[in-house]
This record gives C-alpha cells, sequence and structure tokens, in this order.
C-alpha cells in the first residue's frame, strides 16, 4: 500500500554553531514510541483473543456479527468515503465498509483510481436497470440454458463462503444460443451477482457470524482445449468477465481448475502472464486427481458427488439446480445483526483504550 497514510513521527532537531543536537521533542518520541511498543507486546494476546472471541446468538435471537477492520485499510476507506461524500458519488445503499474496500483493493489502494472505476460503476448500473433488476428480470429459460452450460451455486466452503460450481468444458453455445441471447444471459449474471449481495452473502455472515463478501469457484474445464475456445465461447467469457471485473470487483476468494487438460494448460500458460499476479495467487491448476484439495476446502456433505462429495441433491437437474445454501433458510435472512466493528491492529492503553499500532 501506499505510505501516504503511515503515521511516522517526524525527529525534532535544533542546530547550533557547530553540530546537531537532540531535542526535547525527539527524547519525549522516542519515550512515547518504547512505551507503545511495550504495549504491543501486551496487546498481542488481546488482539487474539478478541479475534478468536466466541460468536454466539444472544438470547433475544439477535445475531452477533464481529466485523474486525485492519487499521491501515480503515483510513484508506475513510480518507475514500470523504473523497465520495464531496464529489456526490456515495448513494446510502454503497455507503458500506466492505464495498468500497473491495474498489479500494482493486485498484491498488489507489483512491483516484477507485473513484473513476467506483463513477464508472455508478453510472453503468444506472444505464443497465441493475438496482431493480431482481424484480424486474425474468430469466425464464434457465434449466435450458443449465442443461448447455451447467453452472451454479452449491453450498458453503469450510470458512462459510458460497461455492459456485461451472462446468466449462461441458458449454454448447451453438445450443444456448439458440435458447438464449448474450444480452439475456449477461442480464442473468448480473441478477445473480446482485443476489449474492442481498441475499446469499448476508445469509452466509449471519450463518458464520463474520461478514462474507466473496465466494470459491469450482471450475471444471474437462474437454476443453485450443479447438473448443472458439470466437463465440472466447466473446461470451469475455463478456461477462468484463461486467464482473468492473462492477463487483474482489469477489472471488480462490478457485479451483479441475481436469486441466494438457490443451487447457497450454491456454493457461499463455494467458497467467497477463493476469494479475493477485488473481493468480488465488487460482489453482489442478487435474484429474482434484478431488483432495476440493475437501480440503470444501466439506464432503457441501460437494456434490461428481466432484468427489456425497451430496446429491435430489432435485430435477441435480445439485446444480438445487441453489443449496444457508440463503435458503428465510429465518437467517429475518434475523436482526448486532455488529461489532473490531480493529485489528488496535493496542490498549493503561486505560483500556485502543490506540493504533
Amino acid at each position: 500500500m501506499s505510505s501516504s497514510l503511515d503515521r511516522i513521527p517526524t525527529a525534532c532537531y535544533c542546530k547550533d554553531d557547530n553540530h546537531k543536537q537532540k531535542t526535547d521533542c525527539e527524547n519525549t518520541e522516542e519515550n512515547m514510541k518504547f512505551g507503545i511498543m511495550k504495549k504491543a507486546k501486551n496487546a498481542f494476546k488481546f488482539r487474539n483473543s478478541l479475534k478468536n472471541k466466541i460468536r454466539r446468538r444472544n438470547d433475544a435471537g439477535v445475531s452477533k456479527v464481529e466485523d474486525i477492520h485492519e487499521i491501515e485499510e480503515q483510513e484508506f476507506v475513510d480518507a475514500f468515503r470523504q473523497t465520495l461524500i464531496t464529489d456526490n458519488l456515495l448513494p446510502a445503499k454503497f455507503d458500506d465498509y466492505h464495498i468500497m474496500l473491495r474498489f479500494l483493493k482493486a485498484r491498488k489502494f489507489n483512491i483516484n483510481k477507485t473513484k473513476i472505476m467506483w463513477a464508472n460503476m455508478l453510472e453503468w448500473r444506472k444505464m443497465f436497470g441493475t438496482d431493480t433488476i431482481i424484480e424486474d428480470f425474468d430469466f425464464k429459460e434457465l434449466k435450458e440454458v443449465q442443461q448447455y452450460y451447467p453452472h451454479g451455486y452449491h453450498g458453503v466452503d469450510k470458512d462459510g463462503r458460497p461455492v459456485y460450481i461451472e462446468r466449462l468444458g461441458m458449454i454448447d453455445v451453438d445450443m444456448l444460443l439458440r435458447v438464449t441471447t448474450f444480452d439475456r444471459f449477461v442480464k442473468y449474471q448480473v441478477q445473480e451477482s446482485e443476489k449474492s449481495f442481498a441475499i446469499r452473502f448476508p445469509a452466509c455472515s449471519v450463518a458464520r457470524n463474520r461478514p462474507i463478501d466473496s465466494s470459491t469457484t469450482i471450475l471444471d474445464v474437462r474437454g476443453l482445449g485450443l479447438m473448443s475456445l472458439t470466437g463465440p465461447v472466447m466473446d461470451f467469457l469475455k463478456l461477462v468477465q468484463e461486467v464482473d471485473n468492473n462492477n463487483y470487483p474482489e469477489t472471488l476468494c480462490r478457485m479451483f481448475i479441475i481436469n486441466a487438460g494438457p490443451g487447457f494448460r497450454m491456454i493457461w500458460n499463455a494467458v497467467k502472464p497477463l493476469l494479475d499476479p493477485e488473481t493468480t495467487s488465488k487460482i489453482q491448476l489442478l487435474g484429474s486427481n482434484y478431488q483432495g484439495k476440493l475437501l480440503e476446502a470444501i466439506d464432503e456433505s457441501e460437494l456434490p458427488d461428481f466432484l468427489g462429495g456425497c451430496c446429491t441433491c435430489d432435485i430435477e437437474g441435480g445439485c446444480l439446480r438445487s441453489d443449496k445454501g444457508p440463503w435458503k433458510d428465510e429465518n437467517l435472512l429475518k434475523m436482526p445483526q448486532d455488529t461489532e466493528v473490531i480493529q485489528r491492529g488496535a493496542i490498549p492503553d493503561d486505560n483500556g483504550s485502543l490506540l493504533s499500532g
């Protein structure tokens, strides 16, 4: 991150005829630094006790959500928020710490670049009709689309994040375009993203008593090679990815690309250098022996049987049409939340107050 918001004390010096001497100001600052460092040792245990505090629902049925903020990130979000307020770019529904933090991360905490991205997002939402797309758009061809492009949300990982699965190697673009259009499919993808923020993430947050705003993706590329990536397929993938990157940044926690054969590995080796290193660090490329890695991240009860789990959703179309997850529990969505914000990196003073360290 930029050091512009770092709090680095400036040493005080005075000058006589021949040399510089330390002033009382500098000596005082050194004593303060020493005192703070001493307190930091005692604060380590304090911070971890906060982080690992038992999270529970109280007798009144209110969900206790522990929200831990990093001190430096909090400073960037505060500065960015003031910039948005000044420029009248902060609608009430987006006045949220985690939303602003995601956009800042996407632009490496450069506030000016983040503001441009943010303004473009707001304009896009207005033009696309995003604010009402959950209610207004009826993707009635969903079952047929899933037949030719199997995908869907199914369960959560061990950290409580939604799991999204795509069987990209089974996509049939010709048949897909017979039952829908690119424009309608993009609207459907936007609608699903809005549902994640309006329904899936909040339900997962309540279920795990901590903020959740990212997901785990499993991308099955069995059978996908150079010949599979025709013009229409690439156009389709680029269009969907562009909408996600520009308007829903930093929502991917990790991705498992499974059943990657020699053909796909050639594609990956060519594409990887073009991607942001932080993005590639979230991606694991796996062959046909992927089950062990998936089960490290996802309980077998949350993983479909065709991926090595034990779930066989008893509905038409199976697991990928079930949309299984905490968001199906209406009681979770109705439960009021009591959010406790904790700044990680905070150091308690002698009176128990917190100092940033």
